[in-house]
């Protein structure tokens, strides 16, 4: 019975080995967040403020919006995390960190609210 359940903590312990992710998964993330967004954006750029009075026409652009926001918000996230495993600068390279992720965040919020591209 000891050989049994030591034979299967060594299989949990080989099955629960930690796995480290692709190098290119960030990238990859990057461009799929950004597609989402520009998506969302196009979307709301053809989306007709006439036909808002019907409410049966609000599912197209209210996906939209939470589709980009939330893909806008993951990219500025994934961004911000990057930098901060760039090595640090002192507390010039934290304001200018903080610069980048507040100028990231308004280009994705322009960009989502079709302000320009």
């Amino acid at each position: 019975m000891s050989e049994a359940a030591s034979n299967i903590e060594g299989l949990l312990r080989q099955a629960l080995s930690p796995i480290d992710p692709p190098d290119d998964l960030a990238g990859r993330l990057e461009v799929t967040l950004t597609n989402l967004t520009e998506i969302a954006a196009e979307e709301l750029e053809a989306w007709e403020l006439s036909s808002m009075r019907d409410p049966r026409n609000w599912a197209r652009p209210a996906a939209a919006i939470l589709v980009g926001g939330g893909a806008g918000a993951a990219l500025v996230l994934l961004r911000a995390r990057r930098r901060a495993t760039e090595p640090p600068g002192g507390l010039h390279g934290a304001r200018v960190s903080t610069e980048r992720a507040l100028g990231d965040l308004r280009a994705q919020t322009r960009r989502l609210l079709g302000g320009g591209r």
